[in-house]
């Protein structure tokens, strides 16, 4: 990777974020978001705030750590209760649920950065966030919501250098995508069904399995985990734990998905229908 250039990237990233003078961070405690609020805070001061959504599709960890590391820097938090399965149409999971939920969260961010007196609201999407079927970003167009890392060119490892020389905690730490995102379009989101995949990735996540992902389909559970690690999580001790707790949590059937982990799993169905 060329340290010059993405250091390059770091200046301008910090540039843009002077000339807002203030910003509302839109914090979940991620790899991206993580290294915009530091980075927002170290070039503003007090001028940058962080914004944490508490909701059923963020796994307590999360928000957790996300309280944790602005305690630990000192950065002023404001929490947003927000409640996605109130918000119309988005229990239903049709393909632009992101952009149902994106413009009510965001919209609900912008309100509380207007009350504090905050110019600016950013949020930490990155240039490979282009790649995907992403209809979050259209909320985050229209409501003018920035995004810094993206206008810096910043892609996710370059995210990743940078916060490793700043030394962010987060600078390895697995993606993370909400729980809603683990559907199949079209089926139900409910509030069982999201502590269901919660658990059950929680479960992976304590026996050693860094990046995962439990896809929930009806009553069957497609688990994800990064290539090499496929074979551990069929190895017998392993399979016979994880069937066995998937089943008591509420799902009948446990499939691996030998393709392993990969970001937008859940989109390719519309891909394939598309070609």
């Amino acid at each position: 990777m060329d340290q010059q250039k993405h250091r390059e990237k770091s200046e301008a990233l910090k540039e843009i974020l002077q000339n807002m003078g203030s910003v509302a961070v839109a914090f979940s405690g991620g790899v991206d978001s993580t290294f915009l609020l530091k980075t927002a805070h170290d070039v503003l001061g007090d001028n940058a705030v962080a914004v944490t959504a508490k909701a059923a599709s963020f796994p307590e960890r999360e928000t957790g750590e996300a309280d944790d590391f602005c305690k630990k820097e000192g950065i002023r938090q404001l929490v947003f209760a927000f409640d996605e399965l109130a918000v119309k149409g988005f229990a239903q999971n049709p393909e632009n649920r992101c952009y149902l939920c994106k413009r009510e969260l965001l919209g609900g961010i912008v309100k509380m950065a207007r009350e504090n007196g905050l110019v600016y609201v950013a949020e930490g999407s990155n240039v490979d966030d282009c790649g995907d079927y992403r209809p979050g970003l259209k909320a985050v167009a229209e409501l003018g919501v920035k995004s810094p890392l993206r206008e810096a060119g910043l892609s996710k490892a370059e995210i990743r250098a940078l916060s490793r020389e700043m030394g962010l905690p987060t600078w390895e730490k697995p993606s993370f995508a909400c729980l809603a995102s683990r559907f199949v379009y079209g089926e139900t989101i409910t509030r069982e069904k999201l502590s269901m995949v919660d658990r059950a990735e929680q479960l992976l996540l304590d026996l050693g399995f860094g990046q995962v992902r439990v896809r929930i389909h009806k009553d069957l559970a497609r688990i994800e985990v990064l290539p090499q690690d496929v074979g551990k999580v069929v190895a017998e001790e392993n399979r016979v734990k994880i069937a066995a707790e998937l089943k008591a949590i509420g799902f009948s059937y446990v499939a691996v998905d030998l393709q392993g982990y990969r970001t937008g799993s859940m989109n390719e169905i519309m891909y394939t229908e598309k070609e």
